[in-house]
């Protein structure tokens, strides 16, 4: 079989269903595992972020939307090179990856016709229901299984480890930092999950803007930075976006250093199996006297005290 995966997740997902050999062509955002890297990209974003900030990079974002342009555009000529048999797209976001409608419209210039399938995961089952149609679309159901009821079993454990916790501090996740968005989705469900409260993120709804007020009003104990497509040390060099702000000082996650950078690129943007990673780390983060060894510079870490101060 021959597939197209046109988002990370769902690369990470062939990858960890052994059809790594089966991918032919990817994202531009396509970067895990490390030997996916130099296979044809089959869809790119029309504008480079890169040296852009975070308010740039939201207003192009939100500039391209309003006039109805797309933010990624699907290389055809690629698609009709490799030949796939399956393309793997998304419903659930036009922000993070070609929207599926955009794939569906030019499936005429291909032939034979490949089979679609969309991914659309909203929380943490979702994903997993996600992984077990991959394997059933490419043959691969019984390992799909054996990957499903592993990340399961690493869940239950998070989840019988923090039910006896005996406090659950308040939880803020910021999924953008300029504007603020707070996580959505699965991102606090994962927060439950490991023992926390999510005091601004709605479950299973998209991600959304919220103002600083909000933020400080909220009183977070844990603040945890997830900026979408950074990486760890790049969501840390961010926090000065916060720091400015009134009030930033006395935020209790602040004055105990529960400041928390994270790579959110790979443990809380995507919906693939890592996430049940950055559930570990988000335990650790929330409950370090039960949870340890999760945490690290490539995955996530307290912001350092002296960045924390205005």
């Amino acid at each position: 079989m021959r597939i197209v995966s046109l988002l990370p997740s769902a690369t990470e997902i062939a990858f960890a269903l052994g059809l790594g050999d089966q991918v032919v062509a990817v994202s531009h955002e396509c970067d895990y595992p490390p030997e996916v890297r130099g296979r044809p990209v089959a869809v790119r974003c029309v504008f480079d972020p890169s040296g852009m900030t975070a308010a740039e990079i939201d207003a192009t974002v939100r500039s391209l939307v309003l006039k109805g342009r797309p933010i990624y555009q699907v290389e055809w000529g690629v698609l009709e090179a490799v030949h796939p048999d399956l393309v793997l797209t998304q419903g659930l976001c036009e922000v993070c990856a070609v929207p599926e409608r955009e794939v569906l419209k030019g499936l005429e210039r291909l032939y034979p016709r490949p089979r679609i399938l969309s991914l659309d995961p909203h929380g943490l089952e979702d994903v997993l229901q996600d992984i077990l149609r991959v394997g059933e679309a490419t043959g691969t159901l019984a390992r799909a299984s054996m990957v499903v009821a592993n990340l399961r079993r690493r869940i239950q454990r998070v989840a019988e480890a923090t039910r006896a916790v005996a406090t659950r501090p308040r939880v803020v996740c910021l999924e953008w930092l300029d504007p603020l968005f707070v996580g959505g989705h699965w991102v606090p469900e994962m927060v439950a999950l490991a023992g926390g409260v999510d005091v601004l993120g709605k479950v299973g709804r998209p991600s959304f803007t919220v103002s600083w007020e909000q933020v400080v009003a909220a009183q977070p104990e844990v603040l945890v930075l997830m900026p979408c497509g950074y990486s760890a040390s790049q969501a840390a060099e961010q926090v000065h976006l916060l720091a400015q702000r009134p009030g930033w000082g006395e935020l209790p996650a602040v004055q105990a250093g529960r400041v928390f950078a994270t790579n959110a690129h790979a443990y809380y943007s995507r919906s693939g199996p890592r996430l049940v990673d950055g559930l570990e780390m988000l335990a650790e983060m929330l409950h370090p006297q039960v949870f340890q060894g999760f945490l690290g510079p490539e995955r996530a870490f307290a912001v350092p005290l002296p960045a924390l101060v205005k």
